[in-house]
Parts: structure tokens; C-alpha cells; sequence
């Protein structure tokens, strides 16, 4: 089946990534409205109410500039993964949450994880992987576009970089990418064939533009068909039959 089967602009491709980033936004909202810090919901490692930020931290935010620097990659990441990876968008999403959350609650600092930047990683890395494993020309060029615009991110994974953001979780999501990226499986896309010579029973031998091309791939003039002329016919040259009959009429 061709790949026009599953790449197709829905609304859900931006009604999705809409809504996730409504729910962030209003949390933010409510806290900063109402004076409430809700930082304290996010991940704590290894502690058992720090369990609650796996699903929390994604929607918590410490500041105005830390919810705008991680809301428009999500919107563009998950618009990408819903448009590409229909199949398995959602259970990316919802797993990326869940296991880049566990995998920050046993490797982080004593300290709370909040943001979504945790879940970017996981989009990140899932499309970045998934792309090269399938080998398929729209998804390999998915994937480099996300190497170009978001490759630096690399370098937050590591401690020493930055010790203000949770280097724990973005790690988390990186892994949780890449073994999505193993795990999920995708279909055998199959271009759509534009050209005669695309489809699997094109016989060049029968094929008017490949006849110009000798067995070495050199250009020959194939010889143009003769013309059938219709000489005109000569009354003279018709032979004419004649056959005797008797007339029994008149012997009687």
C-alpha cells in the first residue's frame, strides 16, 4: 500500500498538540493567578509520593520563560509524530510520559523534576531513530530536519552542562525515544508510482522511449516504420474470367 494511505493532514494532527499544550498552559495560568506552586507535584526521585510528578511534571512549569522555551518544539514534535506516526502517536506519547518519568524518579537528583521537556526528548529521539531504522526517504528527511533544528539539545543530557535544568530527565526521554523507536513497529511504505517505469510489470523492451537505448545504454535511432503505399490500380491489368453458358431455352 502506498504511503498516501497513511500520511494524511487530519484535524487531529493540530487539535491534539493544541489541546496538550492548553492543559499546560492553563496550569501555569492557575498558579500564577492564584499564587499557588504546584512544583512540589513534580518527581521526586526515589520517594514514594514523588511518584505523582511522573504523570504531573510534563503540565508543571517554574517560570514564564521555561513553559515558552519547551511549548512551541512540543507543538511542532507532536504535530510531526500525529502527521507520520499516526499508528502509534498516542501510545508514544502517553508511554513517554510514564517511562521517562520512572526512568527520572531512579536516576534524579533529591530534588523535584517538573517541565515538559522531558516528553521533547522522547519526540525527539523516537523520531530521530525511528527514521533511520525504517531507511524510508520522507521519514530519513524527518529526521534530519529534527537533527537541524533540534540537535544541540544533545548536550543537556550530560550533568556538567547546565545544573539548573533536570539533565536527569532529559537522558530519561532520550532512552525512552530510542526504545520506542525499537519497539513500535512500522508499515513497509511503498511510494506512490508517478511514472510507467515505476510500476513492477514495466517491460522495457515494450516501452517507446526505451527502445532508443541499445544493450550499453547508448542512444540509437530506432528506424521509423515504411509507409505502405497503395500504388493505383490499372483497369487494363485486371483479368477478366469468362464463362460459356448454354441457353436450354432455345434448344427446346
Amino acid at each position: 500500500m502506498n504511503d498516501e494511505h497513511y500520511f494524511k493532514f487530519t484535524p487531529s494532527v493540530w487539535i491534539v498538540p493544541a489541546l496538550l499544550l492548553l492543559m499546560i498552559w492553563s496550569v501555569f495560568f492557575v498558579e500564577r493567578s492564584f499564587g499557588v506552586d504546584l512544583s512540589n507535584h513534580g518527581i521526586m526521585p526515589r520517594t514514594f509520593s514523588g511518584l505523582q510528578g511522573v504523570v504531573f511534571s510534563p503540565f508543571l512549569h517554574g517560570d514564564l520563560n521555561h513553559i515558552a522555551n519547551n511549548s512551541i518544539p512540543l507543538f511542532i514534535l507532536t504535530t510531526a509524530l500525529i502527521y507520520f506516526y499516526r499508528a502509534v502517536s498516542l501510545k508514544v506519547l502517553t508511554y513517554g510520559i510514564l517511562l521517562s518519568g520512572i526512568i527520572t524518579w531512579i536516576i534524579g537528583r533529591n530534588s523535584f523534576h517538573i517541565g515538559a521537556s522531558s516528553l521533547i526528548y522522547v519526540l525527539v529521539s523516537f523520531i530521530f531513530f525511528k527514521g533511520l531504522m525504517t531507511q524510508y526517504y520522507r521519514l530519513m528527511a524527518l529526521s534530519l530536519t529534527v537533527v537541524m533544528l533540534y540537535g544541540g539539545m544533545i548536550w543537556y543530557v550530560f550533568p556538567e552542562i547546565d545544573k539548573q535544568i533536570s539533565w536527569e530527565g532529559h537522558l530519561a526521554g532520550l532512552i525512552s525515544g530510542f526504545a520506542f523507536a525499537i519497539h513500535y513497529k512500522t508499515p513497509d511504505y511503498v511510494k506512490a508510482t508517478q511514472f510507467p517505469w515505476e510500476h513492477p510489470d514495466f517491460n522495457p523492451e515494450e516501452d517507446m522511449f526505451m527502445k532508443h537505448f541499445d544493450e550499453n545504454g547508448n542512444f540509437v535511432n530506432t528506424p521509423e516504420p515504411e509507409e505502405e503505399s497503395e500504388e493505383p490500380v490499372n483497369p487494363n491489368q485486371i483479368p477478366y474470367f469468362y464463362t460459356f453458358k448454354e441457353n436450354k431455352e432455345e434448344e427446346n
